[in-house]
């Protein structure tokens, strides 16, 4: 094989990898669980509803100080609702996802099993519990809407590929060159 560069001396076959290795402490498992993309979805549902928030935010706020003309307090007013309406939403998200990744390593732990049972159980639960205020047709509602929803992103998906959930094997750290 000829080098990368005529100014390298390298030859490509030393950067082809044919298996995987990854840097882990002893006895670690090459997947991440439950608790560890837990952390992933917490942060990424309230960025998500901080950014959808803002949006939201914004059109509001025109759509509210439409009338008036551009100055100071109509700029004052369009931030305050992007930053209201932000915050609302990352806090909705965030305390969703919470609860979902709760529920998600509640219930692994206690069957000892990692599958799509575990991930339908846990957003039935959040469901019910989010629209527990509601009283028992919340709790209904929400748990029926929360199953369906789960089973119609993960399930089918599944079961037509024959394997596994796909978010199940991720690895814990990047490959390291040989």
């Amino acid at each position: 094989m000829s080098p990368l560069s005529p100014y390298l001396s390298l030859d490509p076959k030393y950067l082809v990898q044919d298996t995987d290795e990854f840097i882990l402490p002893t006895g670690a498992n090459k997947t991440r669980g439950r608790f560890e993309l837990a952390f992933f979805t917490i942060g990424g549902c309230c960025m998500t509803g901080a950014a959808f928030g803002a949006l939201n935010g914004l059109r509001l706020g025109l759509k509210e100080t439409q009338n008036m003309a551009w100055s100071k307090p109509r700029n004052v007013q369009i931030l305050n609702m992007v930053t209201r309406q932000g915050a609302l939403w990352a806090n909705t998200l965030g305390s969703l996802a919470l609860l979902y990744s709760a529920f998600g390593v509640i219930i692994e732990k206690t069957r000892g099993a990692e599958d799509d049972l575990n991930t339908i159980a846990a957003g039935t639960l959040t469901g019910m519990l989010y629209k527990s205020t509601g009283g028992v047709r919340g709790i209904a509602r929400g748990g029926i809407a929360a199953l369906c929803s789960g089973y119609i992103s993960g399930v089918p998906h599944v079961a037509a590929k024959g394997r596994s959930s796909p978010f199940r094997k991720k690895s814990l750290c990047a490959h390291t060159p040989t």
